[in-house]
C-alpha cells in the first residue's frame, strides 16, 4: 500500500483517493441484478433453482430447510460454537432491549389527545450472506431485533453449501431467535424472492440484512418498484476507516485493515494519520500480516481500492472521515473518548487501541449491518425500531374541536382547500348551535 499525503492531492486526486471500489462496476452490476429480478418474478421456483446451480453451484430441490433438518444441524454443532453464539446472542439482545422505541400519549390541547403507538412490521425478510464464508453472526444481529420487536413472521434466506444444505452454524443463529423459515436461496435470487415472493418463499413487507454489490443493487430496485417492500439501507461490501495518531500501535492497525479487507475483494479500507512514520509503519504491518492470511488473495485485491493517508493534523482526518461516512470507524488515538463529538459521520465507531472491530462484528452487543458507500450520512445500523412501524392516534372532544378547530379553519383556508375547511367548520356549526339550544 503506497502512502499519499492530502496536502499535495488536488480535489480530483482526493476523490479518486476515496472512491469505493464499486463504484466502476455500477452498470453491469444494475443490468445483471435487473435481469435476475425479472427472471425470479415471471419463473419463480424454477428460476431460484437453476440461478443457484448456476451461481452458487448447488442443486437444491426443496428450497425451504425442514424445522427437524435444522434442530438436527443445531444438535451436531460443536458446544464450543454454540455457546459462542448463545453468549453473542446475549449481548446483542441486551443491548438493543435498551434502546427500543416507546409509544407515548400528550395532550396537545384541552381535550385534544394525540398517540404514537408502535407495531411490528407483519413479514420480513433476512437476507444472511454465505458467499466466501458463512455468517451466522449476521443472522443473530438481524434476527434478535426482530424477534425483540415481535415481528409476527420472520423469513431467512441463505446461500447453500455446494452439497445442497445451509451452513450448521447459520441454522443455529437462526434457531436461537426462533426462526423456523429457512430457505436455502442467496444472491439477487434471493431478494427478488422475498420481494415477490414465490410458490415457496413469501413475499415480506421489509428485507434486511448485507451482501454484496448484486445483493445491494437489488434491494435498491426492488425497494424502488411500486408496490415494492422496504429495505433496511444500503447495506454493501464493507468498509473501515482508522484514523490514528502517533502514538497508535502500527500492528494492531494494519490487523483491523485486513480484519476488512478479508471480507471480500470489493471491500475497502482506509487509513487517516498526521504522522508519516505510522503510515509507514502500517504499510510494511500490512504487507507482513497480509502473507499469513488464508483469504490472503481476498485481502489483496481490496487493498488495491485501499489507502493510507497522510493529513497535516488530526482536525483534517475528521473532515475527510465525515465526508466519507465509513461503515465502521476505529479511533486510534490517545484519550480516543474525547474525540467522538468530532464525530458525524459513521455506521459504528470503535475506541482505543483495545478495541477492535471484531468485536462489534460478532460480540460486544451493537449491530453489525451497517449504511455503506457513504449512506451513513443519512442513516444508522440496524436496530429493533427497523423492525417497527410507529402510527399518530389521536382524539379530539367537542370541547377539544371548538379549541383547535379555528386554526385548521384558518390554515385550509390560506391553502384553499374548501373540503378540508368545511369538514371543520360543519362540526363547529353543530357544537355551537348544541350550545346555543334551549
Amino acid at each position: 500500500m503506497n502512502v499519499l499525503t492530502w496536502s499535495e492531492l488536488d480535489d480530483t486526486a482526493r476523490e479518486e483517493a476515496l472512491r469505493r471500489g464499486t463504484a466502476a462496476a455500477g452498470a453491469e452490476v444494475t443490468a445483471g441484478v435487473a435481469d435476475i429480478l425479472r427472471r425470479v418474478r415471471t419463473e419463480g421456483d424454477t428460476a431460484l433453482r437453476e440461478l443457484t446451480a448456476r451461481l452458487d453451484g448447488a442443486e437444491v430441490e426443496t428450497l425451504e430447510v425442514p424445522v427437524a433438518d435444522r434442530d438436527a444441524a443445531v444438535a451436531g454443532l460443536d458446544p464450543v460454537l454454540r455457546e459462542a453464539i448463545t453468549e453473542a446472542a446475549g449481548r446483542i439482545r441486551v443491548f438493543h432491549e435498551a434502546g427500543m422505541q416507546q409509544g407515548y400519549a400528550v395532550e396537545t390541547a384541552p381535550g385534544v389527545e394525540c398517540r404514537r403507538v408502535v407495531r411490528p412490521v407483519r413479514r420480513v425478510g433476512l437476507y444472511v450472506p454465505a458467499g466466501s464464508a458463512p455468517l451466522p453472526s449476521t443472522a443473530l444481529m438481524l434476527g434478535v431485533p426482530a424477534q425483540l420487536a415481535g415481528c409476527p413472521e420472520v423469513v431467512l434466506c441463505t446461500p447453500p453449501r455446494p452439497d445442497g444444505t445451509a451452513d450448521p452454524a447459520v441454522l443455529a443463529a437462526a434457531a436461537e431467535c426462533g426462526i423456523t423459515r429457512i430457505f436455502l436461496v442467496g444472491g439477487a435470487q434471493a431478494v427478488a424472492a422475498m420481494a415477490y415472493g414465490t410458490a415457496s418463499v413469501p413475499r415480506v413487507d421489509k428485507i434486511f440484512g448485507p451482501g454484496n454489490a448484486w445483493v445491494t443493487e437489488a434491494k435498491r430496485q426492488v425497494s424502488t418498484a411500486e408496490g415494492g417492500p422496504g429495505i433496511d439501507m444500503p447495506a454493501g461490501p464493507s468498509e473501515v476507516l482508522v484514523v490514528a495518531d502517533a502514538g497508535a500501535d502500527a500492528e494492531f492497525v494494519a490487523a483491523d485493515l485486513l480484519s476488512q479487507a478479508e471480507h471480500g475483494p470489493d471491500s475497502q479500507v482506509v487509513l487517516l494519520t498526521d504522522d508519516r512514520g505510522l503510515a509507514e509503519r502500517v504499510a510494511e504491518e500490512v504487507e507482513r500480516q497480509v502473507e499469513t492470511l488464508p483469504r490472503a488473495d481476498i485481502a489483496r485485491k481490496a487493498l488495491a481500492a485501499s489507502r493510507l493517508i497522510v493529513t497535516p493534523d488530526l482536525d483534517t482526518a475528521f473532515e475527510v472521515s465525515n465526508d466519507y461516512a465509513p461503515e465502521h470507524l476505529i479511533l486510534a488515538l490517545r484519550d480516543a473518548a474525547s474525540w467522538v463529538d468530532r464525530v458525524d459521520r459513521a455506521g459504528s465507531v470503535f475506541l482505543g487501541d483495545h478495541t477492535p472491530e471484531t468485536l462489534g462484528d460478532y460480540c460486544s452487543g451493537t449491530n453489525h449491518v451497517l449504511p455503506t458507500a457513504g449512506a451513513a450520512r443519512f442513516t444508522g445500523g440496524v436496530n429493533v425500531a427497523s423492525f417497527q412501524v410507529a402510527m399518530t392516534v389521536q382524539q379530539a372532544t367537542p370541547a377539544g374541536l371548538a379549541a383547535v378547530g379555528p386554526c385548521a379553519v384558518t390554515l385550509s383556508g390560506a391553502e384553499q382547500l374548501h373540503a378540508h375547511q368545511r369538514a371543520v367548520t360543519r362540526r363547529l356549526a353543530r357544537i355551537d348551535a348544541a350550545a346555543v339550544a334551549p
